[in-house]
């Protein structure tokens, strides 16, 4: 199984990242983290030993594998849903940890209880999942400051392949930019590789409180920059079906 497995990433590691012409790795190709999202859908009474199990087990055990661990729930909600963003180093990391999360005993026995418990009785219904390679522009997250909370996640839905292409050139070479003049901060933006909604985008921002964030997209709407390339023939047709859900980080995000 884990020569298998070592086969596999080696495929998807030369597939996605390439190499020059002599076989030599090229060292001028940037490595892009992957995101991998979960939006799980509570049952009644969930929330708190979900909460436990991801606090006390499941993000210590991502952890110990260098994957650094986002939890949010919906903004003026409580208990009816949790958003997980696991950050991986790039595609080869994302394929070793879920592999490796199953040998590792520590977390093993911490979360037999749960599983025991929560087979039986559900505490979610189901998770969704969306796998994502960062954009050029961002190829590794932008830490929040401390004092956020508020963060806001959009997923763009594109009419086609090559459309969600442009949408992507259009954050790579113009609209982050307006985004960082304005101040609305980014964290992280992904091109959905396998998930729901395809094609598409995702991508997350975050603000100190609901009306700063007001205030920015206010202001985002209006500037010069985004009115001249809002209407550029080659970003026409780009996204034309948009989700928008603001979250607020749990105690035990990690950022």
């Amino acid at each position: 199984m884990c020569k298998r497995l070592n086969r596999v990433i080696i495929i998807v590691t030369i597939m996605l990242f390439g190499a020059c012409n002599d076989g030599a790795p090229n060292e001028n190709v940037t490595v892009k983290e992957i995101y991998e999202w979960r939006i799980y859908t509570l049952n009644n009474n969930g929330a708190e030993p979900l909460d436990n199990f991801f606090s006390e087990t499941l993000i210590p055990a991502y952890n110990r594998q260098g994957v650094t661990v986002g939890a949010f729930k919906l903004h003026k909600e409580t208990d009816s849903v949790r958003y997980l963003l696991l950050v991986y180093k790039d595609i080869a990391s994302y394929l070793n940890v879920k592999q490796e999360i199953w040998n590792d005993e520590v977390f093993k026995k911490a979360a037999q209880s749960f599983y025991d418990q929560t087979a039986p009785n559900p505490v979610y219904s189901e998770f969704e999942s969306l796998l994502c390679e960062a954009f050029d522009k961002i190829p590794k997250m932008r830490t929040p400051d401390k004092d956020r909370t508020l963060f806001e996640l959009r997923h763009y839905k594109s009419p086609n392949e090559e459309a969600n292409q442009r949408k992507i050139k259009m954050f790579n070479a113009d609209e982050i930019a307006v985004f960082d003049k304005v101040g609305i901060n980014s964290v992280c933006y992904g091109e959905v590789l396998a998930g729901i909604r395809m094609p598409s985008i995702i991508y997350l921002t975050w603000y100190k409180d609901e009306p700063t964030r007001n205030a920015v997209w206010s202001e985002f709407v209006k500037h010069p920059d985004w009115l001249r390339i809002r209407d550029m023939k080659e970003y026409a047709y780009t996204a034309t079906n948009n989700k928008n859900r603001l979250l607020s980080p749990l105690p035990y995000s990690q950022f």
